[in-house]
């Protein structure tokens, strides 16, 4: 009577699953570009005021933290729970343009660009293929010319623009990579991108862009804690595939001939060609991928302004968000920080866009207020015991390497001292 009730409900996947992905992904090719896309902006509400609706960011690494439930109606609420997050590093972006567009039968038109009289050498970068090799002129004729009468008339023109055509407004930003102080990442170009402004009028909308211009923007003034966000990045790459790893579909028996990490049967006869739902090899990964609503549960600051960033209310340890050690293949975070629930597509060190999210948020899952109440910062290097340096001091207590260090240092300072001696008695035989 098992075996019967095993055969009638087993899941028939060989039929009824004969690949795992879904076809609306398709083509499965690779990204133009390495940073995450904002292919749309969240819908303007002009009650609202104005306000940034995205952010650049690096992806670090994950950890874990313990926090409280806060969910009536959840069979988990009031519970203790334990959850995965990835910490994302976000150094201020600056803003070195202002654009507007219009709305025409065929779509959104630009009106104009106004920029900034002083950009950065790696905002310059990014216009060249080989900077060191190139002229390295970029922007300076647009310098001499919004110096000049005529660039002054100019600019105030477009901006009058704006004012009279525009339907949406937008600054350019681009990120700092000399303040992210990571030698890992390897970039000196910065990642340039449009940030749309949304609520208030027009009006607004310009006056809040030109105060920004040749500013910086900081993460914790585009996002706040307990808000969720939509997650724009590229995935980490795996290279040209097989159909058994990229689709997942069942490898033939093992007699079978010529290979069995196939399809057996790519289709009919007629039509007489392979069909796109046909699981097929190629291209594995780097694909740009949105996902969306994910809860921020904290945006710290940097470790030099807040130098106990990892504390919470129940945790009273003096502890940074780098873990002991640093995140694996990235290092230090040293500038602000951003935390998000789950896991986040694409590699460490990998630039990802965030964007406030397009969905309403009205469930009870995104409308719930996080209190944090520990952040893990052991090593994430094996099977961390320590949150602490100074607490693995204490379990281990002085060590050999620190005794070592210290008859060093004592060595040095005596001999110092022999030296100054020494010089003394030399000049008082001469006198």
């Amino acid at each position: 009577i098992q075996f019967l009730y095993f055969i009638v409900n087993m899941s028939h996947c060989k039929f009824e699953h004969p690949r795992h992905g879904h076809l609306g992904f398709l083509p499965r090719k690779r990204s133009r570009q390495i940073r995450g896309r904002c292919r749309s902006f969240p819908k303007d509400d002009p009650k609202q005021k104005p306000h940034l609706t995205s952010f650049m960011v690096f992806k670090a690494g994950m950890t874990h933290i313990v926090r409280d439930v806060d969910r009536p109606g959840s069979k988990v609420n009031k519970k203790e729970v334990v959850e995965p997050v990835t910490i994302l590093e976000a150094p201020p972006m600056a803003v070195v343009g202002i654009t507007a567009y219009r709305q025409t039968p065929v779509g959104h038109k630009c009106i104009g660009t106004v920029w900034a009289h002083h950009v950065s050498t790696e905002f310059r970068r990014r216009y060249y293929k080989n900077w060191k090799q190139s002229s390295q002129n970029a922007f300076s004729k647009a310098k001499a010319f919004a110096g000049s009468k005529s660039g002054k008339v100019a600019e105030a023109r477009t901006l009058k623009a704006f004012l009279s055509k525009a339907d949406s407004v937008r600054v350019i930003a681009h990120t700092q990579l000399r303040k992210l102080r990571n030698a890992r990442v390897q970039v000196k170009k910065a990642n340039v991108q449009e940030i749309q402004i949304n609520g208030g009028n027009i009006k607004a909308k310009i006056d809040m862009a030109k105060k920004l211009l040749e500013k910086e923007v900081r993460v914790d003034s585009v996002f706040q804690q307990s808000e969720a966000v939509d997650v724009c990045a590229v995935t980490k790459g795996h290279g040209f595939e097989g159909v058994v790893h990229r689709w997942g579909v069942k490898c033939l028996p093992r007699k079978s001939h010529r290979g069995l990490r196939k399809v057996a049967c790519i289709g009919a006869w007629h039509p007489s060609r392979v069909m796109y739902t046909v699981a097929r090899a190629g291209q594995n990964g780097y694909h740009h991928r949105t996902h969306l609503n994910k809860k921020i549960y904290r945006v710290g600051r940097s470790c030099t302004v807040d130098p106990k960033n990892a504390t919470t209310a129940f945790d009273l340890t003096e502890k940074v968000i780098t873990p002991m050690g640093g995140f694996v293949g990235y290092g230090q975070v040293r500038n602000d920080f951003i935390m998000l629930k789950g896991s986040v597509a694409g590699p460490r060190r990998r630039v990802i866009t965030l964007r406030r999210p397009m969905a309403p948020q009205v469930s009870r899952a995104l409308t719930e207020k996080i209190a944090l109440k520990f952040i893990d910062t052991s090593s994430k290097m094996g099977h961390g015991r320590f949150q602490t340096k100074k607490e693995k001091q204490q379990w281990f207590g002085p060590l050999k390497a620190d005794r070592l260090r210290k008859e060093e240092k004592l060595r040095k300072d005596r001999a110092a001292k022999a030296a100054d001696r020494k010089a003394k008695g030399t000049k008082v035989a001469k006198k």
